[in-house]
C-alpha cells in the first residue's frame, strides 16, 4: 500500500504534522473523518440584518489594501461586487491572501455584517464562488501548522491513488442485503458530500464496518473462550489466604470479600475464568486483584498484571512488594525502562517459574517474554488496551483465567452489549475513611476565586493537578491548552510554587519523571491532559482544577476528581466553564461513579465514557455507542452470523479479521 510520504504534497514537515493527529498511513488518512461540516448556502445582502452571520459570494473590486499593527496583527481591506450591491469587506491577519485577492477574482466571504457601514469583518475567505446549490464543506480536526483546507488535500489526493488498497470490513453478503456503496465511493462522498442524504447514507454505511470489525473481534474472543472448557482446576488453601489477608493493613469492605469469593470460585472451577472486575474511583479493586495473584501463587501458577503505564505498573508493583514482605512469592516490574541485563534475567526467571507474578506494560506481551505456568492474566484498566493486545497476553500462558479490571463504571446497557458474555463483579462500596471531594462549578469569570483557593492549598503545603482539554493551539478550537496554563500560572504563582507540564504526546519516559517529581513534592501544580486520569497516587494532592469542564464527560470528570482525596486532607475539585452548567452541577451533587456514568451515557453516549479515546478498542473515528446503538446491535448479530457460518471459513475477509486480532 502507498506509504503517507509518497501521497503528493506530504513532504516532512507536513508528515511531522499529520503524526500529531496519530496520521501515520493512508488508511489512517482517509478515515481521518471531518468532525463537522460547514453548509454554505448564499445569503441575500438586503435581507441579512445587522450582526448576523453572511455568506456571500462575489468578485473583488478593488486592490486590497493591506495595514499593520503592533505584535505582528494586520488588517485588510476591499470592496466586493455581489449580486445584491456593493458591500465592504475587511479581514484579520490573512495578509499572505493579499497576492491572490486580484481585482475580477471570484470568492466567497464568510463573516458578520455591519449594516450601518455596509461592511462584512469576515472569518474566513475562500478562494471561488459559490454554485446556485448548497455548499457543504468538511472540517477537520487539525493542528498548528496544518490548515484544513491543507489536510482536505491530502485526503483527496490519497484518495486518488490507493483505492484499491483501502481495506473493506463488510462481508459482501451484507453489503448486498444493505446496499452499502463500496468503501472508496463512502470515503469520497464523506469527505466531498454534495448533498445531506447521500452524507446521510455513507456516514450509516462507514458507521456499520466499523461497528461491525469490533463486534467480529469481541464475537471471535468469545467463541474462542467458550472453546476453552478444560481451564486450570486449583485447590485453593483457604487457611494460607486468609493468613495472608489478615497481613493486610486495613479492612476489606463487603463488596471486595464478595468480589474476592466470585474470582475464588471461577479459579477452582474447571472452565476458564472471564472476568471483569468494576469498580469506583478509589473502591479498591487492586486490592482484590493482589488477592487473586496471591490465591493463584498459592496453587503453584505464574500471575501478571497488565498496567497501561509506567508509573502505574511501577505504583503496583511497590505496592504488592510490601504485602509479600513476610512470604516467600517472588515478584518482578517489567517495563520499556528495565535495563537490558535485568529484562534477560526476568525472561528466564519466568521461564524457569523462579518468579511468580510479574506486573508490567506491553512489555509483558513482547515476543522474548514467555512463562513456565501462567495461570492468572490481569489487565488493569482493560479498555486501554486493544482486543489483540489482551488476546496476546492470554496466550502466553496454556489456558490462563482472565480478569479485566475497569475504575469507570460501565453503564448496563452498554455492559450487556459488549461485555454479554463475561462475568462482571462490582465494587460500590468505598473504604471507610474516604472523605467526600468538594466539588464547585465555576465561570472564567470567577478565575481570581479559584486563583485565591489554590493559593490557599500551596500555603497549606498541598500540591494541585490543573487540567487543560489540548496539549497545543488549534485553529479550529479556542479550547485552553496547557503551554498557555502553564504562562498563565506561573504569572499567579511565581515564587510560589514548581509548575510543569505532562500530555500524552510526550515520550513515555519523560512523562513518568515528571509525574514522578510530583510524587515526590518537588512539583506543586501539574498542568495536564486527561492523561492524569488513571495514574499514581498522590496523597498530597488536594485539589483538581479542569478548564473547559464542559468539553469533557461527567465520567471522565468523576476519574479526573478521584485523583485527588486520596490522603487524610479535605480535598476539592473545581470545574471552570461558560456553558453547559447544568449539566457539570450534577458533579457537585453526586460522588457515585455508576450513577454518573448512567447520566453521562444518556447524555453524551460511550465518547468520554473510557477517558478521551486516547487508545484502545473504544477509540471509534466515526461511530458513537449511543447514538449508533441500533447499528451497534444490527453489527453484533451480523458479525457473530458471520463468523459461525461454517460456509465461509475460507474466506479471505474473516482471515484478516481474525489476523487483526492478533496483529493489532
Amino acid at each position: 500500500m502507498l506509504e503517507l510520504k509518497d501521497v503528493k504534497g506530504v513532504g516532512p514537515k507536513s508528515l511531522s504534522l499529520l503524526n500529531k493527529l496519530n496520521i501515520y498511513t493512508v488508511e489512517d488518512l482517509v478515515t481521518h473523518y471531518p468532525f463537522r461540516y460547514d453548509i454554505l448556502q448564499r445569503s441575500d445582502l438586503s435581507l441579512v440584518e445587522d450582526g448576523d452571520k453572511i455568506v456571500i459570494d462575489g468578485k473583488v473590486e478593488s486592490v486590497p489594501i493591506l495595514m499593520h499593527f503592533k505584535a505582528g496583527l494586520n488588517k485588510m481591506n476591499f470592496r466586493l461586487v455581489t449580486n445584491s450591491g456593493v458591500v465592504g469587506v475587511s479581514i484579520f491577519n490573512r495578509a499572505f491572501l493579499k497576492k491572490q485577492l486580484l481585482v475580477g477574482t471570484g470568492i466567497t466571504v464568510i463573516g458578520k455584517l455591519d449594516k450601518l457601514k455596509n461592511v462584512i469583518t469576515a472569518s474566513d475567505i475562500k478562494l471561488s464562488t459559490l454554485s446556485n446549490k448548497v455548499k457543504i464543506e468538511p472540517v477537520y480536526h487539525s493542528t498548528s501548522g496544518l490548515s484544513n483546507k491543507s489536510l482536505s488535500t491530502y485526503i483527496n489526493m490519497a484518495l486518488l491513488v490507493c483505492g484499491k488498497d483501502i481495506p473493506d470490513y463488510i462481508p459482501s453478503y451484507y453489503m448486498e442485503k444493505y446496499g452499502f456503496l463500496n468503501k472508496k465511493t463512502a470515503l469520497n462522498i464523506i469527505h466531498n458530500p454534495s448533498t445531506s442524504e447521500k452524507l446521510k447514507e455513507v456516514k450509516v454505511r462507514l458507521k456499520y464496518e466499523e461497528l461491525f470489525a469490533f463486534m467480529f473481534k469481541i464475537n471471535y474472543l468469545r467463541e474462542q473462550n467458550k472453546k476453552e472448557k478444560n481451564g486450570l482446576k486449583r485447590e485453593i488453601d483457604r487457611e494460607k489466604l486468609n493468613k495472608f489477608i489478615e497481613t493486610i493493613p486495613f479492612k476489606l469492605t463487603n463488596d471486595q470479600n464478595k468480589a474476592i469469593e466470585e474470582i475464588l470460585n471461577d479459579l477452582e472451577a474447571p472452565s476458564r475464568m472471564n472476568r471483569l472486575l468494576q469498580g469506583d474511583v478509589g473502591s479498591g479493586k487492586t486490592i482484590v486483584a493482589f488477592i487473586a495473584m496471591v490465591a493463584n501463587s498459592l496453587c503453584g501458577y505464574q500471575s501478571a498484571l497488565m498496567a497501561p503505564t509506567e508509573i502505574l505498573a511501577m505504583q503496583h508493583f511497590i505496592n504488592l512488594e510490601k504485602l509479600l514482605k513476610k512470604t516467600k512469592i517472588k515478584v518482578a516490574l517489567l517495563t520499556g525502562s528495565t535495563s537490558k541485563k535485568e529484562k534477560q534475567e526476568i525472561y528466564d526467571g519466568l521461564k524457569n517459574g523462579n518468579i511468580n507474578m510479574i506486573i508490567g506494560t506491553h512489555a509483558l506481551i513482547q515476543d522474548e517474554v514467555s512463562y513456565h505456568n501462567l495461570g492468572l492474566v490481569i489487565t488493569d484498566e482493560q479498555h486501554r488496551f486493544g482486543v489483540h493486545q489482551r488476546a496476546n497476553l492470554q496466550n502466553k500462558g496454556v489456558k490462563p483465567d482472565v480478569l479485566y479490571m475497569s475504575a469507570t463504571p460501565i453503564p448496563r446497557t452498554y455492559a450487556l452489549t459488549i461485555f454479554g458474555d463475561m462475568d462482571v463483579s462490582t465494587i460500590k462500596e468505598k473504604p471507610k475513611g474516604r472523605q467526600k471531594i468538594d466539588t464547585f462549578v465555576k465561570k472564567n469569570s470567577e478565575i481570581k476565586d479559584v486563583l485565591e483557593m489554590m493559593y490557599e492549598e500551596l500555603k497549606n503545603k498541598h500540591q494541585i493537578y490543573v487540567i487543560a482539554p489540548l496539549i497545543e493551539e488549534n485553529e479550529n478550537s479556542d479550547m485552553t491548552n496547557v503551554y498557555k496554563l502553564k504562562n498563565q500560572m506561573e504569572l499567579a504563582f511565581r515564587g510560589h510554587a514548581n509548575i510543569d507540564i505532562v500530555h500524552g504526546k510526550m515520550a513515555s519516559g519523560a512523562k513518568d519523571i515528571i509525574m514522578n517529581k510530583f510524587k515526590d513534592g518537588d512539583v506543586q501544580i501539574l498542568i495536564s491532559t486527561t492523561v492524569v486520569e488513571v495514574g499514581v497516587d498522590v496523597p498530597n494532592a488536594t485539589t483538581m482544577v479542569i478548564f473547559d469542564a464542559d468539553r469533557f464527560g461527567l465520567s471522565t470528570l468523576h476519574q479526573l476528581r478521584g485523583r485527588v482525596g486520596r490522603g487524610s486532607s479535605k480535598s476539592k475539585c473545581i470545574l471552570i466553564s461558560d456553558s453547559d452548567t447544568e449539566r457539570l452541577k450534577i458533579m457537585e451533587n453526586e460522588d457515585d461513579g455508576f450513577v454518573i456514568s448512567e447520566e453521562d451515557f444518556k447524555l453524551r453516549g460511550h465518547g468520554d465514557l473510557f477517558g478521551t479515546r486516547q487508545s484502545g478498542d473504544m477509540s471509534f473515528k466515526i461511530a458513537s455507542i449511543k447514538s449508533d446503538y441500533k447499528i451497534l446491535l444490527q453489527a453484533k448479530k451480523d458479525s457473530k452470523e458471520y463468523l459461525l457460518n461454517k460456509e465461509t471459513d475460507s474466506d479471505e475477509l474473516k482471515a484478516k479479521l481474525i489476523a487483526s486480532i492478533t496483529e493489532g
